[in-house]
Formats: structure tokens, C-alpha cells, sequence
């Protein structure tokens, strides 16, 4: 039996021929990855046990942005920690504020993630870098601990579900809403601890951006991570950004799949997920009753770079956020922050009367930075609309593409850019 694009990279990374799905494997791993949140237990937890330093200093990467510039003090002492722990132990890869951005945004921007790598992260979007061809998958602050350590981790063989991806998306149409109809088509547990593999002649007329958006939210249909093949494009983007080697990897023409689904790009329509779950989803023209908001959000390791800066801009220009709609924007890195300034779409922005914010997590998860009160409702580019996401428990959040969530803005219902005058 063939195996699939994910299985042939934990097969090399296992030192095996062959694996299949449900075997247990020990993997050695290419990069592995910690936040604000996960990594002061990791660290704790680490030293307690091995107390030797790293497996090695250039393989792992700390990111500090879910609570940064920091909120407050226990905040700050988590900085602390994650930060004595990089300069103790000479981590390469250590990006603090004035050079760091939200991780899932930064480490394929700053050429750490490459096709055919093997990536934990102790942050369940760890799932983004299979759109350059790599796996990577989310784990728990121990097995972020035991990775720093050994350079090695247990996994799970996984199954593999099938995405045959056709034609071409229409106008206003991202990748944002290729995963959302896809969550909403086969529910948050449609792929439990299986592979997402995205196929077909339709990825072509996807952007890099819109790929890193649609493996970002693999987990949120409870994959064990998305992947997508190494094309022209994703090529190119690694020839811009990295110097790594890098292993292209396809599925054999007998790979085993669970279940295949074919969907044309062209027939979508943008598409919005209603709480509490980003299986709760609606296409625009399925919205027959107006749908008051008081906040928008456009970022986050989903949708927070150039491309989704550019589209936002392209719906904000000349139009005003409509009063009493809070807007906020945050640009995923400094680079994307910067080339935003450099473009003249913060201008555009602050000129709409959104605000414009440095790279950081806050709002996605109710942390800071766009908290929301009982009765609010938020339309947004990120990834998870649970019960209390980002803030009461008696608010309401919206997911959507950045066109979407701009013309929302605009209008102070949900709404979509066509139906801007």
C-alpha cells in the first residue's frame, strides 16, 4: 500500500521504509516551537527533568506574542522567563518585540519552515506550515519539553482525508472561505487526528497567504495537521525566504485515503461561520436577517498578512468604519507592518477610522486588545468562534474572510463587499 504526503515524511523521519496509519513512530524533528503561553511550563517542566540544555539551539524557535507588549504583570513574568531561558541557552531563534510577530506569520516569513520538515509547536495552529509542504502539528507544553531536549517526539501515524480542490475562486473569494465551507461541510471533528491533504488544479489559483490560512485551520476540523503539495508557487516562496534545504514529498498513486472530497473554487461564495463553532457556517447570500455588530478584527496567525492587509485596504478605501463599529487591524509581523506602511494601507486605515496595532494574539483569545462585553457582537479574521472566545461569555463572534469583516466595518452589519454602493 502507498502512502500519502504525511506519512512519507514521518517515514523519513523515522528512519522507516514504510509506515501506516495507527502505527506508533519516534520521529526526529526539524524545529520546535513555543509561545508567551506554553513555553514557561515547557521550560519548567524541562529543566526539572533534564536540566542539560537544549537538543539544539538552532532548532528551536520562541515566539512571544500572545500577551505582548505585555498586558500586565504576570504576563511580563512569563516574558521573563521564555526570555532568560533563550539567552541562557543561546536560542538562535528567539524574536522579542520590535522584531517578533505572531508565530504561525513569522517562522515561514523568517525561512524556519520548510517542505518536508517535521514541526511541533506548543500551540494547537502549529498546523500552518503544511502549506510549504512540511508537517506540523500542535502539542502540549510536555511534549514541547521532551522535543527541546531530545529533538525527538512520538506521534500517531495518521489517516488521511482528501481535498481535491478545482477551478478557480471568484472575486472577494479567499482561502479563508475554502476552509470555512470546508469545516462547515464535514463539522470540527470531520477529520480527527487524520491528515488534511489538499489536492487538485485549484491550488494554483490560491495564493501562498491563502494556503497558510486554510492549513492554519486543519485543526479547527480536528486534523492533525493540513499539507499541501510543493508547487511553482510554494517553491518560490522558499527560494525568498529561506536558505534551508528542503524534501519534496508526493503521495503515491495507491496512498490509502478515509474519505475524498472534490470542491470547485468557483462555485463558493464568501462564507462566514455563526457561534459557537466554525462548523456553524452560512454563506453570505444565506444571511436573510441584518446581523448588528460592535467590533471587527482583522489579524491573526489566520489572516494577518500582506495579502489580507491589501484586500481590507481594498474595501476601506475612501469609506468610513460606520459609528459606533470599533475596527481593529493588526499586520501579523513587522515586515507585513511595515510594507502596510510602505503600501500606504495603514493610512488608508486609520483615515477609515479603524486602528491599527503592533503584532500580537491578544484579541483572537480574549486576552487584550478588543475584549468584548455581554450582549457584543465581533466579526473577525480569526480562527475560533467557542463560547467566551474573546471575552463574555454573553458575546458573539463571527469568523470571516478580511474582505467580509472590512465591509462589515463599513456597514456595521455583517455584510459583504458587493453589497457596498
Amino acid at each position: 500500500m502507498g502512502m500519502t504526503m504525511t506519512q512519507k515524511i514521518l517515514a523519513a523521519h523515522a528512519g522507516l521504509e514504510q509506515v501506516e496509519a495507527g502505527q506508533l513512530i519516534e520521529a526526529q524533528l526539524d524545529l520546535v516551537l513555543g509561545n508567551d503561553i506554553t513555553s514557561p511550563v515547557a521550560i519548567k517542566e524541562m529543566e526539572k527533568i533534564h536540566g542539560e540544555g537544549v537538543f539544539d539551539r538552532d532548532k528551536i524557535a520562541l515566539v512571544p506574542d500572545h500577551f505582548v507588549p505585555n498586558k500586565d504583570i504576570k504576563s511580563a513574568e512569563h516574558c521573563k522567563c521564555v526570555r532568560e531561558f533563550a539567552y541562557r541557552n543561546q536560542i538562535t531563534n528567539y524574536f522579542e518585540v520590535g522584531e517578533m510577530g505572531i508565530e504561525h506569520a513569522l517562522l515561514p516569513e523568517k525561512g524556519l519552515t520548510v517542505a518536508g520538515d517535521v514541526i511541533i509547536g506548543a500551540d494547537s495552529h502549529t498546523c500552518t506550515y503544511g502549506a510549504l509542504g512540511a508537517f506540523s502539528t500542535g502539542v502540549g507544553s510536555t511534549d514541547m519539553a521532551a522535543g527541546m531536549a531530545t529533538g525527538k517526539a512520538w506521534f500517531k501515524v495518521p489517516s488521511a482525508v482528501r481535498f481535491n480542490l478545482t477551478g478557480k475562486p471568484s472575486a472577494w473569494v479567499s482561502g479563508k472561505d475554502v476552509i470555512l465551507h470546508i469545516i462547515g461541510m464535514i463539522g470540527v471533528d470531520g477529520a480527527l487526528y487524520k491528515s488534511m491533504e489538499f489536492v487538485g488544479d485549484g491550488i494554483a489559483n490560491l495564493s501562498m497567504d491563502d494556503r497558510f490560512t486554510i492549513a492554519n485551520m486543519a485543526i479547527e476540523a480536528g486534523g492533525k495537521n493540513g499539507i499541501f503539495p510543493v508547487d511553482e508557487k510554494a517553491a518560490a516562496y522558499m527560494k525568498a525566504h529561506s536558505t534551508k534545504p528542503y524534501t519534496v514529498y508526493e503521495a503515491d498513486g495507491d496512498a490509502a485515503y478515509e474519505a475524498e472530497y472534490t470542491i470547485d473554487l468557483a462555485g463558493l461564495r464568501p462564507t462566514i461561520a455563526f457561534p459557537h463553532l466554525p462548523e456553524n457556517t452560512r454563506t453570505i447570500d444565506e444571511i436573510t436577517q441584518e446581523v448588528k455588530i460592535d467590533q471587527v478584527v482583522i489579524g491573526s496567525c489566520t489572516n494577518g498578512r500582506l495579502d489580507d492587509m491589501r484586500i481590507a485596504a481594498r474595501v476601506l478605501a475612501g469609506r468610513r468604519v460606520a459609528k459606533g463599529v470599533r475596527c481593529i487591524i493588526l499586520p501579523a509581523t513587522q515586515a507585513v507592518y511595515l510594507q502596510a506602511m510602505e503600501e500606504g494601507l495603514l493610512k488608508t486605515f486609520i483615515e477609515a477610522g479603524a486602528v491599527v496595532s503592533t503584532p500580537t494574539c491578544g484579541p483572537c483569545l480574549g486576552g487584550y486588545m478588543g475584549i468584548l462585553a455581554a450582549g457584543e457582537r465581533c466579526v473577525s479574521t480569526t480562527n475560533r468562534n467557542f463560547v467566551g472566545r474573546m471575552g463574555h461569555v454573553d458575546s458573539e463572534v463571527y469568523l470571516a474572510s478580511p474582505a467580509v469583516a472590512a465591509a462589515s466595518a463599513v456597514t456595521g452589519k455583517i455584510s459583504g463587499p458587493e453589497e457596498l454602493a
